[in-house]
């Protein structure tokens, strides 16, 4: 038996379903080009069983091997969005909460500043 990875041990449901769709896409784009696992392998640069894996939605499957197939199908362009900062949902939650923190922070320290000056000015 072949030895699997943590990480793929670890890989959530959902991103194998997604891997496992994205491999079936990639097989009805070979079949609707009329195209055999024979030449659709040689133009990968892999074997037909890794072919086969990679239809099947393998995660062990390069992730080089899957961008050049996205480049068959003329949709290696996305490879270079899929991590773009300015998806990172994440990272963005991060940031308006930085700013919002901020925004608390400026607002509470105008607030004292002219709490302050008031004190000043009565003791006048």
């Amino acid at each position: 038996m072949p030895k699997v990875s943590k990480a793929l041990l670890q890989m959530p449901p959902a991103t194998a379903k997604a891997l496992q769709k994205l491999g079936a896409d990639l097989m009805v784009a070979r079949l609707r080009r009329k195209q055999s696992l024979k030449t659709w392998a040689t133009r990968l640069g892999v074997t037909i069983p890794t072919l086969l894996r990679l239809e099947a939605g393998d995660p062990s499957v390069s992730v080089g091997i899957v961008a050049t197939a996205l480049w068959l199908v003329g949709r290696d362009g996305e490879v270079a969005r899929l991590a773009a900062p300015e998806y990172d949902k994440g990272a963005l939650e991060l940031d308006v909460r930085e700013a919002v923190k901020l925004a608390d922070d400026r607002a509470r320290a105008s607030a004292e500043a002219a709490l302050s000056g008031r004190a000043r000015q009565a003791k006048k």
